[in-house]
């Protein structure tokens, strides 16, 4: 599995032989590479809520590309009503769909959702994507909540993605906990210097994470599961 940070709270995940957007805002992204704005291959996306830096390209790319979409259950109405979108998968907290073997499983979040016209989408979510014997936790949008623990028992993720900006999400203070809580070994942080509000920075995760590896890579740049 190869995990790419696009930048902002976008990644793309190459697993199960499938190319996996997570939060594809790649245009208007003030951090995703030229290269990266246009991909030449989307197998799935994978949403955790529906503010605009999260939902980004998906109804252009879905239909660009006749991809799986997988958003929670509101989100995914919405889509499929309103932007016509087919193949769109609907779990909502705690469910799993298997896309060809590759298992998209929500869990909890502590954020809000809505879309650019300011219409309710339901509850956020974070995800943990599973393939290959491994496990992916993005948190998506959210501060840090003591449940977290549970996602960590569950799931055990091999790598947890976490916002540190600050604002509208954890900050690298509650980040910190957050690995505490998940137990995570490994973290690639997110959500941050993408605009001047979000000032969270990967130096202060790591002080607050005293033997967690942060991954902080450039936009653009991959980690290996």
């Amino acid at each position: 599995m190869e995990l790419t940070w696009l930048g902002h709270a976008t990644f793309r995940l190459d697993a199960g032989g499938k190319r996996i957007y997570i939060d594809p805002f790649l245009n208007g992204n003030p951090k995703t590479p030229e290269n990266e704005k246009t991909p030449e291959r989307v197998d799935i996306i994978a949403i955790t809520h529906a503010h605009g830096d999260h939902l980004g390209d998906t109804v252009e790319l879905s239909k660009q590309h006749n991809c799986t979409v997988i958003a929670p259950v509101e989100l995914a109405d919405w889509l499929q009503i309103k932007h016509k979108l087919e193949n769109v998968r609907d779990p909502n907290k705690g469910g799993t769909v298997d896309v060809d073997g590759v298992r998209f499983t929500l869990t909890n979040a502590h954020h809000s959702s809505s879309n650019n016209d300011l219409e309710y989408m339901g509850e956020p979510c974070g995800i943990v994507v599973r393939a290959e014997g491994k496990s992916v936790y993005f948190a998506g949008d959210t501060c840090v909540f003591g449940d977290m623990q549970l996602i960590g028992r569950i799931y055990s993720p091999d790598v947890a993605v976490l916002p540190i900006g600050g604002h509208f999400t954890m900050d690298p203070r509650e980040a910190g906990v957050a690995c505490e809580l998940l137990g995570a070994k490994r973290v690639v942080p997110c959500h941050y210097g993408t605009f001047p509000l979000l000032a969270g920075t990967p130096d202060e995760l790591r002080q607050e994470a005293q033997g967690v590896e942060v991954e902080a890579v450039e936009p653009g740049g991959s980690i290996t599961l």
